[in-house]
Formats: C-alpha cells, sequence, structure tokens
C-alpha cells in the first residue's frame, strides 16, 4: 500500500491491480471481467484513483503508479 506524507493510504492493492490492466492496456470491459467488477463500478473505481492522485486522466495515474515503482 502506497501512503502519504501523513500515513494515510493513496493507493491499495486493488487499485494497483486496476491500473495495472489498465497499464497493459486492456479495455475497460476486459478489466471489468477480470476483476468480476462491471463497467460502471471499473470507472468509478478509476475515477477515485485519479481523484486520490490529483490527476486528470486514467493513465497519468498509470505514469504515477509506475514512476513510483508499484506496477
Amino acid at each position: 500500500m502506497t501512503t502519504t506524507r501523513v500515513g494515510r493510504p493513496v493507493l491499495d492493492e486493488e487499485d494497483l491491480r486496476l491500473l495495472r490492466l489498465l497499464a497493459a492496456g486492456l479495455p475497460v470491459e476486459t478489466v471489468a471481467r477480470r476483476l468480476g467488477l462491471s463497467e460502471r463500478t471499473v470507472r468509478r473505481r478509476v475515477r477515485a484513483v485519479c481523484d486520490r492522485l490529483g490527476v486528470t486522466a486514467p493513465i497519468q495515474a498509470v505514469v504515477w503508479a509506475a514512476r513510483r515503482g508499484l506496477l
């Protein structure tokens, strides 16, 4: 789990798994199937991750995690 300076979790294992699948170039439909979720839930979770990281696009979240060696 990645934490902020005050020790709060930023990304948990579920978030990282989601970002790994997106980093592999899989479409939302496939990501949803692999995670056993609906496409809407995947989109909502991606948006939540982006909001937590302060980025505007999923690819930016992937890059953020990759630069920190999380993916």
